[in-house]
């Protein structure tokens, strides 16, 4: 009887065991959906769907639209703008109020443009985003080019300065090898697309990093001097470097071999900037030659030097805190350069796809789309590409069919034509400020070079691939330069490649002329 028993225990025993177990693993179960639930699709809002009195879609839009228009800048704060960016670059030119400029204003000892006549091969390195690319370049009647892209891998672009060198070396390295130029001696042009102080057409100083690079022990260095030491390290590559150039400057340069009025470059890409021909006399920043270089005879005269705005830095002395928002503070404070490039922060590429997001964030929020629910995606930082923006608004008027397919891919499938109505208008507000501060910019500049026709030389992936930047740029550049000026946007073929080349190119013929 005892064992009897005990073996009756045993089995009790085990089987509250087991349903001990199972009610264990649905506990679990009710917890993981419940937190699924709410992480997933629910924002939590501060009042609740369920809270908030029906509106109707017309109403929900005028919601929508009251919160965007802190993002909408009248003309009156676009003339402020312009009035500020005067005042900063005067400052960025001045020998004694330069060290406290926000826009460094580097004079890139480019005194000269192309005359189309520019013949030869040459060489291109580009360096300025994710990817880098090495060139070769035939000038002639044409422009021929042979390239090859690399990955700037993650680890790379944060690490030791070193590292960036030895991987840009080996990437020329693998370049030449692949074309049996081992023994060929080359110009080469080196697109260095960072903040830098020019010290010479082959001595730049790193000012600061951007564009999400951190690389270590490069701030305050030649570049050039690292690049020579990184490829003295392999041993296996032959190069003269005949210039270092920001991407703007080859951008103008481009440009200004096919365009002769050619005296802006323009960058509205992964980050922005600007550069012009400014007068030598208001560059007190000056320390070369004050003759004249060697001209063709052909040709106008050059009486200036292209200016390296590095515009980006443009507000990071709290100038344009008067049209920033809450939501350029998120950015501004999430980023790895707090407090720095403010003004690429409002316009770039690296940036407005985030801007974005945080609005369609706060509009799920306050209840004005999808129900007040949000997708797990949306509330992910990043998820929200800039190139989502170009897609949304290439959709022709009451036509979703992009809209609807990014809403998908971010978790929403049951999006209403009037969420989509929504999330366009959300975007247009971000790019058209975007277009109007870049705008603003480059009437400035066209203003201070006071020309009669002046042509701005583009590019870069927002202004390529947004339907729309093009058009709202000519439009605001229009109502803020002086009335007797005429101008024109021209899409730059390939200036930091094709534009390094005829940097060298023309540092190469003005050599030979001297």
């Amino acid at each position: 009887m005892e064992i009897v028993a005990a073996a009756d225990s045993d089995e009790r025993g085990l089987s509250l065991l087991k349903v001990v177990n199972v009610l264990q693993r649905v506990v679990v179960f009710i917890h993981s959906f419940t937190i699924d639930k709410f992480r997933g699709n629910l924002l939590r809002p501060s009042t609740s769907t369920q809270e908030m009195p029906h509106m109707s879609e017309a109403d929900i839009a005028a919601k929508v639209k009251e919160v965007c228009q802190e993002l909408i800048l009248t003309q009156e704060a676009l003339k402020e703008v312009c009035a500020c960016l005067q005042e900063e670059l005067n400052k960025g030119l001045g020998k004694e109020s330069n060290p406290e400029a926000a826009i460094k204003c580097f004079p890139t000892y480019v005194r000269e443009l192309p005359n189309g006549k520019e013949k030869g091969r040459f060489l291109a390195l580009d360096l300025g985003g994710t990817n880098f690319r090495v060139l070769l370049i035939e000038l002639g009647d044409k422009c021929t080019m042979d390239s090859r892209i690399y990955a700037v891998p993650q680890p790379v672009m944060v690490g030791p300065g070193d590292g960036l060198f030895d991987h840009i070396a080996e990437c020329l390295a693998s370049f030449i090898k692949e074309r049996d130029m081992g023994d060929e001696l080359l110009p080469l042009g080196f697109t260095f697309s960072f903040p830098c102080k020019q010290e010479g057409l082959t001595k730049a100083r790193l000012a600061q990093w951007t564009k999400g690079f951190k690389c270590a022990g490069v701030e305050g260095r030649d570049v050039v001097e690292l690049l020579k030491q990184a490829i003295a390290r392999r041993g296996d590559v032959k190069i003269k470097i005949c210039a270092v150039l920001n991407d703007t400057t080859g951008t103008l340069m481009s440009c200004a071999w096919k365009n002769h009025n050619c005296r802006i470059g323009l960058i509205v890409g992964t980050g922005t900037n600007a550069c012009y021909m400014e007068k030598l006399e208001r560059v007190e920043l000056w320390d070369g030659e004050v003759d004249e270089p060697p001209q063709d005879e052909n040709r106008e005269e050059v009486t200036g030097v292209i200016i390296n705005t590095e515009w980006g830095a443009f507000g990071d002395n709290g100038c344009l805190d008067f049209v920033r928002t809450a939501y350029d503070n998120t950015i501004d404070q999430e980023s790895i350069n707090p407090g720095r490039q403010l003004f690429e922060k409002m316009i770039s590429g690296m940036y407005m796809g985030e801007i974005a997001r945080q609005v369609l964030v706060r509009l799920v929020s306050d209840g004005l789309l999808f129900g007040g629910y949000a997708s797990d995606i949306l509330l992910e930082k990043g998820s929200f590409f800039t190139k989502y923006i170009s897609e949304i608004e290439s959709d022709k008027p009451d036509d979703f069919n992009n809209c609807r397919a990014i809403l998908e891919e971010l978790g929403f499938n049951d999006a209403t034509d009037a969420d989509c109505a929504n999330v366009r208008h959300a975007c247009e507000c971000v790019s058209r400020r975007a277009a109007h501060l870049a705008a603003a910019g480059v009437a400035v500049l066209l203003n201070r070079i006071g020309e009669e026709s002046v042509t701005v030389a583009v590019d870069g992936s927002v202004y390529r691939f947004h339907p729309h930047f093009h058009n709202l740029m000519v439009e605001q550049i229009s109502q803020l330069i002086k009335p007797e000026i005429k101008f024109d946007l021209m899409l730059s073929e390939d200036g930091s490649g094709r534009g390094a080349a005829l940097v060298a190119a023309v540092a190469t013929r003005a050599a030979t002329m001297r």
